[in-house]
């Protein structure tokens, strides 16, 4: 894993480099035949009583010493040897296959990608805060290319595992502990359902310092009310959901909204045409706009992979048009760019330094309530 801190993002490149090529030339039904499985779903039994009690079942908790993916930091930085609050984080997709709708716990090459991802995201988030990160049976990456109900199933096998996770997360939490939510992907979309079935209208909401949700649409009008907590519009609030999905210019957001605008919202009526929740990772603020030198510190990758540095005043972020946040022309680094100009995998390592100052003010704020 440390000798290629970036691999994730190598092999997500030599399986949708090709694929984003044929899209821009053959649009999103082609791309969707490269990555959504032909396979039937598989139904699979629930996590056993009380498997999340194993500190194998996580990537990331208190106690797994120099294995935490967590606890790496650039340079500059340190984790906090005692943080005062938890948070719990739920990976994006690491499974890229096509030949089963859910990934198997023991799978090599999605494990360490999810690790990977965590080294790369949720160490934002390791000077204020024990980051819990669990392992699922998480849906392959084309589940989020179709309607099919299949789809929907590998879902919500996934979420079944989360949703045990979080149960033991809270079990073992302090319970005067602050916690932070943070997901990105399908780990936000997992988040977002965590909120509205297991945080809104319940006690554990007044707990919640801040739920980011990045890299998944939230639509204002149908979504957010059923989620319990309100859009974070101020950089010092608390108790507040976060969310952005980061595009370079010109962005054509068509692969995520045409799957997203075909469903339906929380409150039974359409998606289609909704607006996003957009809280600027640099401003901390709903609709925010900020130049680049407000920009904290973005994570690069070395050029061969194995380590990653930070470099300020490099991206801008603006929330703009239905609630895409725009970065401008975007930094160098494609090839590993999704088509639309997408930077979806850099939603987090973009704006790293600023995640953590938000973070860490949200925090401020929670503590003087």
């Amino acid at each position: 894993m440390d000798r290629k801190f970036l691999y994730v993002i190598a092999a997500l490149i030599v399986l949708v480099l090709g694929a984003g090529i044929a899209y821009q030339l053959f649009g999103t039904d082609l791309f969707r035949r490269v990555f959504v499985p032909s396979v039937a779903f598989t139904a699979e039994p629930p996590q056993a009583r009380g498997a999340y009690a194993d500190p194998a079942m996580w990537y990331s908790r208190p106690g797994k010493g120099h294995s935490d993916p967590a606890l790496w930091a650039p340079a500059g930085y340190q984790p906090n040897p005692n943080p005062p609050a938890a948070l719990f984080f739920v990976h994006p997709t690491s499974f890229l296959d096509r030949d089963a709708w859910n990934m198997a716990l023991d799978n090599v090459e999605a494990n360490q990608r999810a690790r990977l991802f965590i080294r790369g995201q949720a160490s934002a988030w390791n000077d204020v805060a024990a980051v819990w990160a669990p392992k699922y049976r998480q849906a392959t990456f084309g589940a989020f290319l179709t309607n099919k109900a299949d789809a929907q199933k590998a879902l919500d096998l996934a979420y079944r595992d989360v949703l045990a996770a979080f149960d033991t997360f809270l079990a073992m939490v302090p319970k005067d502990r602050p916690i932070f939510l943070a997901g990105h992907s399908q780990g936000a979309l997992h988040l977002e359902r965590l909120l509205r079935e297991r945080v809104a209208g319940t006690p554990l909401a007044k707990r919640i310092v801040a739920a980011y949700v990045v890299g998944w649409p939230i639509s204002l009008t149908t979504d957010l009310p059923a989620l319990g907590l309100p859009a974070c519009t101020r950089a010092d609030q608390a108790g507040c959901v976060l969310s952005w999905m980061s595009f370079a210019e010109p962005a054509d957001p068509d692969l995520i909204t045409d799957t997203y605008d075909a469903s339906t919202g929380f409150d039974g009526q359409p998606r289609k045409g909704t607006p996003f929740l957009c809280v600027n990772p640099i401003t901390g603020t709903q609709d925010g706009a900020a130049p680049a030198s407000a920009n904290l510190g973005t994570l690069y990758p070395s050029e061969d992979l194995s380590a990653a540095e930070i470099k300020a005043g490099q991206v801008p972020a603006r929330c703009a048009g239905r609630g895409i946040l725009l970065i401008g022309e975007g930094p160098k680094l494609a090839p590993y760019v999704l088509p639309g100009n997408n930077y979806h995998v850099f939603d987090i390592s973009l704006f790293w330094a600023n995640v953590r100052a938000d973070a860490a003010r949200r925090l401020a704020s929670y503590e003087k309530q």
